[in-house]
């Protein structure tokens, strides 16, 4: 049976060489016929010269034309026409078509030629069809073919117990020899049709030699797997012999099937992964000589892709070696980063798309693996393994830049990894506020660094840190600002303070290190408006810096200060100060838009004092009666609300003389809006006084006889009456200030009013101080008068009849003078309010 075997073989083997001899003979012919072509054009071409040379001697009638040229060199004198013609020559070129000519072909070229589909592509490579069949598929067609019809055959033989174990093998062996053998014969005319029959040969070697150790058992696993190492180190070799990328391929396919070929389901972890090392330190090797990409992407997924399973399955079965897997992984990390940046410097070119992507994925499926790795090994090193990493790129990137040369878009690459570890070290190795510093920090570091090494890529960087720092700083504050923490901050000299002002420093920092800089820069097609993120960290510092004070006063004040009003009255007084200073700031500032911020700032202050917080003193005389105490900031911060307040109305004011950016402020509304605010604010400070210096305003002992606290359930129901209590008493106050305070404040209001008017010439405001005096005596007849003390009344009557009787003097004394302005206003309508 082998012998018949053995002669099949050999007569397809004949038949083969025959074919090759019988093609080999119409090429000679059909290059002699192109010999005897090439000949008689030769004796054609010989002819013609002659020809040509004659026509060249006969047509010569220079002489003739010598007459006509002299003809227009008499007119040459007449220089008046081409100047004005070599003007316009020169002047086009340089002033349009210049300009144009450098804009249009931009504009085609920033399109992406249109990528041509896959029948295209393969339309253009093989232009005839059936020569692509012909030649190129129906020889790999044939060979497939071939393997199958050979390993049918074997099967046959071997189900009919023709062959046994060992000439089973030696079969497999032969076979693949055999093709081997014809496909080096057939390697120089037909260089593609031999390197698929070789491939063909070298998987006949591994299929016989895996069956030979699975099936027959003929020799141990250590003797299989040196067996198929041979054969891929063979293949590898006729790869480079034949200078084919797809034998590389196949080898580099066999090479990773081998352990599995061979495996028995209890491997070694260090024989395997020492194998696959090897074997791509080979294949890559062949790969940067021969500049075959695609072989090192291969290898590239089939590592990363065997090495995640075998860690997976480990982790799972609670068997994984940590030494050896972060050993190899880092192994592997280093074979293909380095393989790829020398790739890149043997080409001298730039990095592909693909060769980004490897690089990148290869940095991050190490660190990956590696935290991984170290996590379950519970090793307390994440934090050191992140930042040796981004040390590795960076030593690895100042090394390829200034030794090497590596263009600046890798470098900027290994940098960018090298920023992104370093930002990462921190909050992988610790927590809390010392993200927020190390951010910080990082930023402005990253800020220096562009300005001086010109690198415009580490603005980008130093951004997107500045971001991250300020988020965390907000997820600080959330978590330490809690009132039920324990233990309680330390007051102003506690970690979260402290980074607060790390932060706006940094903040602060970056805005003069960039403050001289104009130009803004595009990155890997981001564009930097720097002018516009220098005002966004003004806007974060102010807010920053805001939120610093006011957070730790709220913090501070209620830690130690049992009277809400009175803890809440530190925080206000903070708000009005802050933004006391932020007006004086604006308002020096030539920016409109911040003028209008800063006056808008200023007009809501006052209407929230207006609104709500004019009653933060009445609120802590009321908590102290109710839980006997003696708190009295309050009562004193609100005398530098008040200062705030009077600094923005003068603000206002002198705006309003101005060109106003609001011109509402030069309105008679405004007006009205200004002296009725100053109505309420002297209103409500009568009250406040009247409240603090009257004596006993509420009756303790009776309080405390009427409504003591029983017990804690009762607790909220005895706040509630001793409350409400209190309440009444103050209700009882302010009744009697309104009705005798109010008439003798308003009216000596309006009497100011009258006089300001009359000095500055504001008829408006004198419209307004007889106005208030109007709604005082009307409120005096139909409100004042009832249950209202005789005292009371007396004192109110005799001021307010005295104040009217003055203001109506002084406007008899001085009623030219007012008539002598209407005159003028009428004439000049524009000069007064």
């Amino acid at each position: 049976m082998e012998g018949f075997l053995f002669l099949i073989i050999l007569v397809l083997l004949v038949i083969i060489l025959s074919k090759n001899s019988s093609h080999n003979k119409d090429i000679k012919s059909s290059i002699e016929d192109i010999n005897e072509k090439l000949n008689q054009l030769k004796k054609s071409l010989s002819s013609p010269e002659n020809i040509t040379a004659r026509p060249t001697v006969d047509v010569k009638p220079t002489p003739k034309v010598e007459p006509v040229i002299i003809k227009p060199v008499e007119q040459k004198p007449i220089i008046i026409e081409p100047k004005p013609i070599v003007a316009d020559a020169i002047s086009k070129p340089i002033a349009v078509p210049k300009p144009v000519h450098i804009t249009e072909p931009i504009k085609p070229k920033t399109p992406v030629i249109p990528q041509k589909s896959w029948f295209e592509t393969f339309k253009e490579k093989n232009p005839d069809l059936e020569k692509f069949i012909g030649e190129n598929l129906i020889n790999k067609i044939g060979i497939l073919i071939l393997v199958l019809g050979i390993s049918f055959f074997v099967k046959y033989a071997i189900d009919k117990n023709w062959i046994n174990e060992y000439a089973r093998v030696g079969i497999g062996i032969l076979c693949g020899s055999l093709v081997m053998g014809i496909a080096h014969k057939l390697k120089k005319n037909y260089a593609a049709f031999s390197s698929v029959m070789v491939a063909g040969a070298i998987s006949i070697f591994y299929f016989t030699i895996a069956i030979a150790f699975h099936e027959y058992q003929l020799f141990n696993q250590t003797v299989a797997f040196i067996i198929m190492v041979v054969i891929t180190a063979f293949s590898v070799l006729i790869s480079v012999a034949y200078n084919r990328q797809e034998l590389a391929v196949l080898s580099l396919i066999g090479g990773f099937a081998v352990p599995f070929m061979v495996s028995t389901g209890s491997g070694n972890y260090m024989v395997l992964f020492t194998y696959i090392a090897i074997l791509n330190i080979g294949i890559l090797a062949i790969s940067y000589f021969k500049k075959w990409k695609v072989v090192t992407i291969l290898s590239f997924i089939f590592t990363t892709l065997l090495f995640f399973s075998w860690v997976v399955k480990e982790l799972f079965s609670n068997t994984l070696p940590h030494a050896g897997a972060l050993a190899f992984a880092t192994l592997f990390y280093f074979i293909f980063n380095i393989t790829i940046v020398l790739n890149n410097l043997r080409n001298k070119g730039t990095f592909s798309i693909i060769e980004y992507g490897i690089l990148i994925a290869n940095t991050f499926f190490f660190f990956g693996i590696g935290l991984t790795i170290i996590h379950d090994w519970e090793l307390q090193i994440k934090g050191v393994f992140t930042l040796s990493l981004a040390l590795y790129n960076l030593v690895y990137a100042i090394i390829l830049y200034k030794k090497f040369g590596l263009d600046k878009n890798s470098i900027y690459l290994l940098i960018g990894l090298t920023l992104t570890f370093v930002t990462l070290t921190i909050p992988i190795q610790f927590k809390g506020n010392y993200i927020t510093v190390f951010w910080a920090a990082e930023a402005v570091l990253l800020f220096w660094l562009s300005q001086k090494s010109k690198i415009n890529g580490f603005k980008y960087g130093a951004i997107a840190v500045q971001g991250l720092s300020i988020i965390s700083l907000m997820i600080d504050w959330v978590q330490a600002y809690d009132m039920y923490n324990e233990p309680s901050l330390q007051l102003i000299l506690n970690p979260i303070f402290i980074t607060g002002i790390v932060v706006l420093t940094a903040l602060i920092a970056t805005y003069f290190i960039i403050k001289k800089e104009t130009v803004n820069f595009k990155v890997l097609g981001f564009d930097l408006d720097l002018s516009l993120y220098k005002n966004l960290l003004l806007i974060a510092a102010v807010g920053i810096g805001y939120l610093v004070g006011i957070l730790e006063i709220i913090y501070q004040s209620n830690q130690y200060i049992s009277n809400q009003a009175s803890a809440l009255s530190f925080a206000i007084t903070y708000h009005f100060i802050f933004s006391a200073a932020l007006v004086f700031f604006g308002l020096k500032n030539k920016s409109n838009r911040f003028k209008k911020f800063v006056l808008l700032l200023a007009l809501v202050n006052i209407a929230l004092y207006c609104v709500i917080f004019y009653r933060l003193s009445s609120n802590e005389m009321a908590v102290n009666y109710n839980l006997q105490l003696t708190y009295n900031y309050a009562f004193l911060f609100h005398y530098i609300i008040l200062a705030c307040m009077v600094y923005f109305g003068i603000c206002l004011l002198n705006h309003a003389k101005e060109k106003p950016v609001f011109g509402f402020l030069q309105s008679k509304v405004a007006l009205w809006l200004f002296a009725m605010t100053l109505v309420y604010v002297f209103s409500n400070e009568v009250i406040i006084h009247s409240l603090k210096l009257a004596p006993q305003l509420v009756d303790v002992t009776q309080l405390e006889t009427n409504y003591p606290a029983k017990n804690v359930n009762d607790v909220y129901y005895d706040d509630y009456n001793r409350t409400s209590f209190i309440s009444d008493e103050f209700n009882d106050v302010k009744r009697q200030v309104i009705k005798i305070g109010y008439p003798i404040l308003w009216g000596i209001l309006s009497f100011i009013f009258l006089i300001i008017g009359i000095k500055k010439q504001w008829k408006q405001l004198r419209i307004i101080s007889l106005s208030l005096l109007g709604i005082t005596i009307v409120k005096l007849f139909a409100y004042d008068i009832n249950n209202v003390s005789e005292t009371g009344k007396i004192i109110a009557f005799i001021l307010l009849g005295v104040l009217v009787l003055v203001i109506s003097f002084v406007y008899q004394k001085i009623k030219k003078l007012v008539v002598e302005e209407d005159v003028d206003h009428s004439k000049n309508p524009d000069t007064h309010v």
